[in-house]
C-alpha cells in the first residue's frame, strides 16, 4: 500500500491550525481533493457555509483559478478566527465571522459547499436561488446508501432525497470513501 499523495501547502496549513485550535472536526481528505477539483473548472466567487478552522476552504483554495473568490462564514468567532490566520495574505479568500446567511448578497456562487450536518440551512430550497446557473453544489458528509429512497439511521434522508430529486438541479451521490459520500449538483 501506498502513502497518500502529499497535501497542498496550504492545507497542511490549516490542519496546523486545526490541531492547534483543538479542533477535530474537518473536511475530509477524500472530500477536499474533490473540491480542489471542482474549484478548478470554475471562476467567480465560490462560497462555503461553516468554515470551521478553514480546511475545506484550504481544499477550495488549492484548487482555485487566479481569476475566483472564495468567501466563507463561520458562527464562531473563534473558529473564524483561527481560519481567517491561513488566509491573512490571500486576497483571493475572505473569511466571516458571521452566519451563513450574510453570504446571500455575495452571490450567485459558482460552486457552494455545504456540510450536510446542518439540515435546516442545507435544504435545496434553502439555497437553490444562490447558485448562478451551471453552478456547482457540494454537500459533504453522508453516509453511503445503496438503496432508493435513501435511509439514513432507520429513516428516508429527505436531505438527500431532495437534493437527488429536485428539477432545478442534475445531481448525483459519489462515494468519497468506503464509508463517506458527497453529492455534486449542478444548477440547471
Amino acid at each position: 500500500m501506498s502513502a497518500p499523495p502529499e497535501l497542498p501547502e496550504i492545507v497542511g496549513r490549516a490542519f496546523d491550525v486545526c490541531r492547534k485550535a483543538g479542533y477535530v472536526s474537518f473536511c475530509r481528505n477524500e472530500t477536499g481533493r474533490l473540491l480542489a477539483t471542482l474549484a478548478a473548472t470554475r471562476g467567480g466567487t465560490m462560497a462555503e457555509f461553516g468554515t470551521g478552522c478553514g480546511v475545506g476552504t484550504a481544499w477550495l483554495r488549492s484548487g482555485v483559478r487566479d481569476d475566483a473568490r472564495i468567501v466563507t462564514a463561520e458562527l464562531d468567532p473563534r473558529l473564524a478566527t483561527a481560519a481567517a490566520e491561513i488566509f491573512q495574505n490571500d486576497p483571493s479568500v475572505d473569511v466571516l465571522a458571521a452566519d451563513w446567511s450574510t453570504l446571500r448578497d455575495q452571490g450567485p456562487f459558482s460552486l457552494l459547499f455545504l456540510d450536510s450536518g446542518e439540515p435546516d440551512s442545507v435544504q435545496v430550497d434553502v439555497v437553490a436561488d444562490l447558485v448562478e446557473p451551471g453552478g456547482l453544489v457540494v454537500l459533504d458528509d453522508f453516509t453511503p446508501c445503496e438503496i432508493w429512497p435513501p435511509i439514513h439511521r432507520g429513516r428516508v434522508d429527505t436531505l438527500r432525497e431532495g437534493w437527488l430529486t429536485d428539477e432545478r438541479f442534475t445531481a448525483v451521490e459519489v462515494m468519497v470513501a468506503s464509508d463517506a459520500a458527497a453529492i455534486i449538483a449542478t444548477r440547471r
